[in-house]
């Protein structure tokens, strides 16, 4: 068995250092964002914003070590910068009931709205888990971690089947939405195919960069992308900052304010009709 190394390349100081001034100004404005907004289902979203700025903190540690490394910078980038898109596809995932909602196609669903965000979060937890539990098996056993890789791969596919379920759902809403319209998303259709776009644009991107990251692990920790660190910025760290961008120029509060006001609106039709007309009793 090849002995396992912490890195098989000198980690570039440079790269990692873009990248954690770049998701750090993202994560910066997502809370600014959040805070002013009150998105809160956008709450994971923010933490997976944080989890990859802090792995690049630990890559950028890890440049200056070269080439004798301690692991916990290598723990550090290694963990969070796996399990941090499971925390940006709980709030992907949360959007899309909103989207529904907001347009009033509750029955245009293909999954119940009522279910919707239950069923992709739960596989999103379970995707975490497992990719987590993997990622602390291969650290604490660096002599054998074969083991720890199996777990991350299955979380991973986990990831990719929910994922891909997801954007089908998502695509069949949309074409069943454009041949029945709602009124409402006649009104709202600047806004509503903008954001379901976006939806589609980050699932996509996440879902490339989970096939590469299963492509990764099974070919090893001494694979061909394992030891080439051009990998990891093209198909993850380029990826999740369009993940993280896209979330910033549309963001999800312009639904959520819909939402907001589409549910007073209910409220309000309700108490106007609970109110009893002059010379009339209540029932």
């Amino acid at each position: 068995m090849v002995a396992w190394v912490l890195y098989y390349y000198n980690p570039s100081s440079a790269a990692a250092g873009i990248f954690l001034v770049l998701f750090g100004l993202g994560a910066l404005l997502h809370f600014y964002q959040l805070v002013r907004t009150r998105t809160w289902f956008m709450i994971p979203f923010l933490i997976g914003a944080i989890l990859e700025t802090v792995g690049y903190v630990g890559r950028l540690l890890s440049s200056f070590q070269s080439p004798n490394w301690t692991t916990g910078p290598y723990i550090i980038q290694s963990a969070l910068l796996l399990i941090a898109p499971a925390f940006f596809a709980a709030s992907i995932y949360m959007e899309l009931g909103r989207i529904v909602r907001v347009l009033e196609a509750e029955k245009l669903a293909v999954v119940p709205v009522r279910w919707l965000t239950a069923i992709f979060v739960t596989g999103d937890v379970l995707s975490f888990l497992m990719q987590a539990s993997g990622a602390g098996l291969m650290v604490q056993n660096t002599s054998n971690p074969d083991m720890g890789e199996h777990i991350i791969v299955g979380g991973l596919f986990v990831q990719i089947i929910f994922f891909g379920f997801f954007f089908i759902t998502t695509m069949f809403f949309q074409l069943r939405i454009g041949r029945s319209p709602t009124s409402a998303s006649i009104d709202l259709s600047s806004i509503w195919k903008k954001h379901l776009f976006t939806l589609h644009a980050c699932s996509i991107l996440i879902l490339v960069r989970s096939v590469v990251r299963v492509v990764e692990y099974l070919q090893g920790y001494t694979g061909f992308i394992a030891v080439h660190e051009v990998f990891l910025y093209i198909f993850d760290a380029v990826l999740m900052l369009a993940v993280v961008i896209c979330m910033n120029f549309t963001h999800p509060s312009e639904i959520n304010c819909l939402l907001g006001r589409s549910d007073w609106m209910i409220r309000g039709v309700k108490a106007h009709k609970s109110v009893p007309r002059s010379g009339e009793l209540p029932m």
